[in-house]
C-alpha cells in the first residue's frame, strides 16, 4: 500500500481550484491540507511520502484521496458524514416556535422556556439559536415613513450627500433640545480592576439647554451654539450664525426636519432675504436622513450619557468642550447608500407591514 499510485481524471476548473485551496488563506486548513494531498497524488508521490511530507497519517492520506476520485471536489470540501445517535430535537422546530409563536404570559422566549417547552436542555436551546442567528432577547425600534413625498425627499437628501453642488456647502442641522445638566446626589467611585465606574441611580436636576448644531458634510466641522429655547428666534439666531460663518461666495444647503419653527413666517421672510440659503426637509418619521443626528448619538455616548454636571453653565461649557475637540480633527461621517436601494427596503418594509396588519 505504501507504494499506490493514483490517476486521477481531473474535472474541469479542478486543478485551479485544488492550487487555490492548498494556499489560501481564506480556506480551513483542513481542507488546504486535502487538497495538497490529491495534488500530490496527482503529480505521482506515493502515500507514504505524502503522509511524511505533510505530517499525516498514511490512512489519513489514502482516505481523503479516494474521496476525491470518487466523489470531485465535493469530496475533500467537507467532512464526511459522522455516525453517532441522531438528535432527539427538531431544530426547525425550535426555530418556527421561536419566530412565529409568543410565549404564554410573556413577551418573548428565554433558553430556559423554549427548552421546558420542547423537552430539551437550555444549552441545546442556545446552540440552535446562535446557529440560525436568532436572539429573542433584543428588539430594535423602527419608523417606516409614511410621507407621500418620501421618495423625492429621499432623493434630493441623498443627491446632496452623494454628489454635493460646486461652490457650495452642504450642512445637516437640527436641536438637541432639552439637554439634562444632572448632577448625582452622590460622588461615583472610580474605575479600578475588576469593578467598573460607579454613579447614583438618582440625580438633582440642575435645569436644561439646547444645542443647535450644523455638520458640514464636506469636512465634518460642526457650527454649534447653546440656547435657552428653541423656538423660531432661536432658530433665525442660529441661521445668522451660519450666514456668518460660511463664505459669502458659497450656496448653503441645509438638510433639516419638518419642526414647526423651521417653517415659521419669520424665518420664511429672513429666508427670502437670503437666497442662498436653499432648505431640503426630510420625509416626516425618517430623522435617520439627518446626518446630523450621528453627531448628536456621538455627544450623548461620549460626553453627556455619564456626565455629572452641577448647573447649566458647567452642561454648556463641557458640550462646547466637546465640539471644539471635535473640530480640532473632524472627519466626516461617509454616506454609502444609495437612493434607489434606500427606496427598495423601505417597500419591502411596507409589503412586509401591510402583511403582518392583514394576518
Amino acid at each position: 500500500m505504501n507504494n499506490r499510485r493514483v490517476e486521477f481524471d481531473f474535472g474541469e476548473g479542478d486543478v485551479e481550484t485544488l492550487l487555490r485551496w492548498s494556499t489560501s488563506s481564506l480556506q480551513s486548513v483542513r481542507c488546504a491540507l486535502r487538497a495538497k494531498m490529491v495534488l500530490m497524488a496527482a503529480a505521482g508521490f506515493v502515500d507514504s511520502v505524502i503522509a511524511r511530507e505533510l505530517g499525516l497519517g498514511q490512512a489519513r492520506v489514502r482516505r481523503w484521496i479516494a474521496r476525491y476520485a470518487k466523489l470531485g471536489l465535493k469530496g475533500i470540501e467537507q467532512d464526511a458524514p459522522r455516525g453517532g445517535r441522531p438528535p432527539k430535537i427538531n431544530a426547525s422546530e425550535v426555530v418556527t416556535l421561536t419566530t412565529q409563536t409568543q410565549r404564554v404570559a410573556a413577551t418573548h422566549w428565554s433558553t430556559r422556556s423554549m427548552a421546558r417547552q420542547v423537552g430539551a436542555s437550555a444549552a441545546t436551546i442556545s446552540r440552535i439559536w446562535r446557529a440560525h442567528g436568532l436572539k429573542p432577547h433584543l428588539s430594535r425600534t423602527f419608523k417606516v415613513s409614511s410621507d407621500p413625498a418620501f421618495e423625492d425627499k429621499l432623493t434630493d437628501i441623498v443627491g446632496l450627500y452623494m454628489s454635493p453642488p460646486e461652490r457650495a456647502v452642504v450642512l445637516c442641522c437640527d436641536e438637541k433640545s432639552q439637554i439634562q445638566a444632572l448632577d448625582r446626589t452622590q460622588p461615583g467611585l472610580p474605575l479600578k480592576k475588576g469593578r467598573g465606574a460607579t454613579m447614583t441611580h438618582d440625580y438633582k436636576r440642575c435645569g436644561t439647554t439646547t444645542l443647535f448644531a450644523a455638520l458640514n458634510i464636506l469636512d465634518g466641522s460642526v457650527i454649534s451654539c447653546c440656547q435657552d429655547r428653541h423656538r423660531h428666534s432661536e432658530w433665525l439666531k442660529f441661521l445668522k450664525q451660519i450666514d456668518k460663518a460660511v463664505q459669502p461666495e458659497l450656496q448653503i444647503h441645509v438638510v433639516l426636519d419638518n419642526y414647526a419653527t423651521h417653517k415659521h413666517p419669520k424665518v420664511k421672510v429672513w429666508l427670502a432675504r437670503n437666497p442662498r440659503f436653499h432648505m431640503h426637509f426630510t420625509a416626516t418619521s425618517a430623522s435617520w436622513m439627518n446626518m446630523v443626528e450621528r453627531f448628536f448619538r456621538s455627544l450623548d455616548q461620549d460626553r453627556l450619557k455619564r456626565g455629572v454636571f452641577g448647573s447649566v453653565n458647567d452642561l454648556i461649557a463641557a458640550i462646547e468642550q466637546y465640539v471644539g475637540m471635535h473640530n480640532e480633527n473632524p472627519k466626516p461621517f461617509i454616506w454609502t447608500k444609495s437612493a434607489r436601494d434606500i427606496l427598495r427596503k423601505v417597500i419591502r418594509a411596507r409589503e412586509k407591514l401591510k402583511t403582518v396588519q392583514t394576518e
